[in-house]
């Protein structure tokens, strides 16, 4: 846990805590108890104002469902390259790896992220890849399973991840998506696999409890 992330790992220990998410009581995961001081901390941090929230830092209704599917449904990555694409807190690739997937690379636009999959990781007991970068960038076929929760919530990121998911698709790379039914969720080539009712913070996503469905792409 050293190198470029150990700055924002020792961060992340000062302003977060451990936790089990509701749906997820087997993993362990560092997450903000308040957003609006771990986004204040952040922007001290860094020395930089008006930036995102600290999406990293909480255990997202759509993640919290497709770790639950990984982990239930082990076939799925059993043995496989796993993606999992804008991954937040790391939590769907180390739920991954516990369902014993071959290897999972966490992948999100924010260094925080990529700097909590790891520390994250290790409080569980597995080792996923991470790095902070655009998703689309890498080939589908270098994955066996992309699993993507939570990713349609803004038109700029929604509608690129779901062209570049559906080429994956289409490629013959397995694609899992966890959502609750964000606003610019994808509306064809859908199968439902899973319907999950999810204890939530209401200031995250408004209700106490948060339907959410996993579903498979399938190819158009």
């Amino acid at each position: 846990m050293t190198g470029e992330h150990a700055d924002r790992i020792a961060f992340i220990r000062t302003h977060a805590t451990v936790e089990s998410p509701p749906l997820t009581p087997e993993l362990k995961l560092w997450l903000a108890k308040e957003a609006t001081e771990l986004w204040e901390a952040t922007e001290e941090f860094l020395a930089e104002k008006g930036l995102p929230p600290p999406f990293w830092a909480f255990a997202w209704a759509g993640g919290q469902a497709l770790a639950r599917f990984a982990m239930d449904r082990p076939e799925i990555v059993k043995d496989k390259r796993v993606l999992d694409f804008g991954a937040g807190c790391g939590m769907v690739a180390i739920a991954a790896l516990m369902a014993g997937a071959k290897d999972a690379l966490a992948v999100d636009l924010d260094e925080f992220a990529a700097a909590s999959a790891l520390l994250n990781g290790t409080e569980n007991g597995v080792m996923p890849k991470a790095f902070a970068g655009d998703a689309t960038t890498l080939a589908p076929d270098d994955f066996d399973v992309i699993l993507a929760a939570d990713v349609c919530y803004d038109r700029r990121q929604a509608d690129p991840a779901t062209a570049w998911l559906r080429q994956a698709v289409n490629a013959g790379t397995e694609v899992y998506i966890g959502d609750p039914g964000r606003r610019y969720f994808p509306d064809e080539d859908l199968e439902p696999l899973a319907d999950y009712d999810i204890p939530t913070p209401v200031a995250l996503e408004q209700y106490p409890i948060t339907p959410t469905r996993v579903w498979r792409l399938t190819a158009s």
